[in-house]
């Protein structure tokens, strides 16, 4: 048990420094790291289980500490949500005292124009790897790229969306 706290301390303090652009950047290398490398849980479930945080109220990275639960009960929770949050948290601090500090530099505005793309291509990889792993049948596929483009176009709430697919999943819509 002590080399899976171990592990998931390192995992998770590494991911809250590369969380750049807001936490659902690093779900790619989340899922890597908990599917692909330490077998702690199937793609499918890492995907419910993201599915449920965003469902929840709270912090957009409740994932975190359900995948601290799943690895290790409530030890787990503790060790992830600490490893996960605190890292980031105070280097954003110290970040933000210092960009305070240049406030008035040009560079300031290229450098947040710059951040930009990059912010949105990690975005849409998360989307694409929890997409990948939910979408099973063709009927989900179908789901999911009307959500996306609704999402897209519209000024709809997401929620709206969310309760959309919940009905389209009590239908037995995508069910095999």
């Amino acid at each position: 048990m002590t080399a899976v706290l171990i592990s998931l301390a390192a995992i998770f303090a590494e991911l809250s420094l590369l969380a750049f652009g807001g936490g659902n950047t690093i779900l790619p290398e989340m899922q890597r790291q908990v599917v692909d490398i330490h077998h702690w849980m199937s793609a499918r479930d890492f995907s419910a289980m993201y599915a449920l945080a965003q469902a929840a109220p709270g912090p957009n990275m409740m994932v975190v500490t359900l995948v601290g639960w799943r690895v290790a009960g409530w030890p787990g929770v503790i060790v992830t949500s600490l490893a996960k949050f605190g890292p980031s948290s105070i280097l954003t601090g110290i970040v933000l005292k210092l960009w305070q500090r240049f406030k008035d530099r040009p560079w300031r505005r290229i450098v947040q124009q710059g951040l930009v793309p990059m912010t949105v291509g990690l975005v849409a990889a998360s989307a694409a790897l929890i997409t990948q792993a939910s979408d099973h049948e063709w009927s989900l596929a179908v789901i999911t790229a009307a959500c996306a483009l609704v999402a897209v176009t519209t000024k709809i709430h997401p929620l709206w969306l969310l309760a959309a697919g919940a009905l389209a999943g009590l239908s037995g819509i995508g069910l095999s």
